[in-house]
């Protein structure tokens, strides 16, 4: 019997012995199936748009366009794990919701640490199960459906690969990228504020140019969110 693929995977490396070795670990887990390799992003781009990516293995020092500016040019982005030797962009990268920073030379043990971290991210989006009517969601949190009503929510905070979702009730922590779960709100009803903040319109009790206050807890909003922010 074939096994079932899960996750298709594209890998962006400009240098031949590297690839190889991604080749090689990334062959060792049914659970992935390379659909392109190259060494540009430009042609990076042209794949992505001929197959459906679920993740990226991203070298950063690329001719032409460099990896973290060719992830910003990115409309939907897949998942990425960036490879490289290069430590000092790892901020950036975590800025950018990456699942991993993995520093070459890169250890197996290494890296299927960063694969396992990308599937319970792919677990953790299917959190969302179901949204009615606009009026309600549910998440899984530890092995249990769990209801919120959407009306409670007061805002979600981005902890890095988690976000705190801040209801009436109680804080509800769910393992996902904020923006995985921006794409599931009603943009009339809630609003992204800050790369760390979403929060809901009805609960806005002040506003300034650089902040905004819910439920007495005050929150930055973002340079590049300001534009699309009425006071």
């Amino acid at each position: 019997m074939i096994p079932e693929i899960k996750y298709n995977c594209l890998i962006i490396e400009d240098e031949p012995i590297a690839m190889e070795i991604m080749e090689h670990f990334i062959s060792q887990n049914k659970d992935f199936h390379i659909v392109g390799k190259c060494s540009d992003a430009i042609y990076a781009n042209s794949l992505l748009k001929m197959h459906q990516i679920d993740l990226i293995f991203l070298d950063l020092h690329l001719p032409a366009i460099k990896g973290f500016e060719f992830l910003k040019r990115l409309k939907n982005r897949p998942h990425v794990i960036v490879t490289t030797a290069f430590h000092q962009y790892a901020l950036e990268g975590y800025e950018l919701n990456i699942v991993d920073y993995l520093l070459k030379p890169i250890s197996y043990s290494r890296f299927q640490d960063s694969i396992e971290k990308f599937k319970h991210l792919m677990n953790a989006e299917k959190a969302i199960l179901e949204i009615e009517d606009r009026d309600f969601i549910f998440v899984n949190i530890a092995k249990r459906k769990i209801k919120i009503i959407l009306q409670d929510i007061f805002y979600i905070e981005s902890i890095r690969e988690y976000i705190k979702i801040h209801t009436k009730q109680e804080v509800y922590t769910v393992k996902m990228p904020i923006s995985k779960f921006e794409k599931d709100l009603d943009e009339n009803n809630f609003i992204r504020i800050h790369k760390s903040y979403i929060v809901s319109r009805s609960k806005i009790e002040v506003m300034s140019a650089s902040e905004i206050t819910v439920n007495g807890k005050k929150l930055p909003i973002g340079r590049t969110y300001r534009p699309f922010i009425s006071n």
